[in-house]
């Protein structure tokens, strides 16, 4: 950042629904503090994300937001701009704010790709994809560009929807050696549940990948590693993510 940008008091935040447990606002929260920044960070929980156009002309000096579940795709009409991987994607988890227009980006792709990428080995050719929603779909277009081929669980049957829970076997289950968990079950303090998937199909040659990072060892995960699979949760994407984010804001 320029110096006259360091002097300058911006607000950033996160807009969500049911947030308070947030790991944005913790992260950036320190950031700040350890850099000594004079910025602030605050959660905007929305009950509809038609409440987001109040809060940007009713808040001062804002510079740029997160945005998680339920709105990543929700958010899209009421940007000015997408960049041109968010638009690929179709989904949204940050916004920058330049000269009055909210450009959309997204942040998830490289932070997922970035914490999958030391993990693969060459068997690691097929995923499965645990919920559609707007996570998911950044999480295929990563998948898409290590040259992994995917397909998506979901409780109903649609287009664009392999399997559902109910449909998978231990067979499907073991030739897919990653398996995603972009849904938020098992999420703190439902700590107890678990997608419902075939556990005993998993190997040691799995990679079980949890989006969830609270708390830190899902059941998914836990039931993973009972059968020697490599167990990733989502603190390191939302840390890469982050600071993909810090750099998308500040850039001149």
């Amino acid at each position: 950042m320029d110096n006259a940008q360091d002097k300058s008091k911006f607000k950033f935040g996160l807009v969500g629904k049911n947030i308070s447990y947030s790991f944005s606002r913790g992260y950036f929260s320190d950031k700040f503090k350890n850099e000594d920044l004079p910025h602030s960070y605050v959660n905007f929980d929305l009950e509809s994300i038609d409440e987001l156009k109040d809060i940007i002309e009713n808040t001062s000096n804002l510079k740029g937001l997160n945005v998680t579940i339920p709105y990543k795709e929700e958010v899209i009409p009421l940007l000015d701009k997408l960049n041109k991987r968010a638009k690929n994607i179709g989904a949204v988890n940050t916004i920058r704010f330049k000269k009055g227009k909210l450009i959309g980006y997204n942040t998830d792709f490289y932070g997922f790709k970035h914490s999958l990428k030391p993990h693969i080995k060459k068997y690691h050719k097929r995923a499965l994809i645990l919920g559609t929603g707007g996570a998911s779909k950044a999480i295929a277009y990563a998948l898409k560009k290590l040259g992994i081929k995917y397909h998506y669980v979901s409780r109903t049957k649609r287009k664009g929807v392999t399997y559902t829970y109910s449909e998978l076997t231990e067979g499907i289950i073991a030739r897919y050696q990653i398996i995603i968990n972009c849904t938020p079950i098992g999420t703190f303090p439902n700590v107890n549940e678990c997608p419902n998937i075939p556990y005993d199909g998993i190997t040691d040659r799995h990679i079980l990948y949890d989006l969830i990072y609270n708390p830190e060892e899902t059941k998914f995960l836990y039931c993973g590693k009972i059968k020697g699979a490599t167990t990733i949760n989502g603190l390191e994407m939302l840390k890469i993510q982050a600071e993909k984010a810090w750099e998308i804001w500040n850039k001149q």
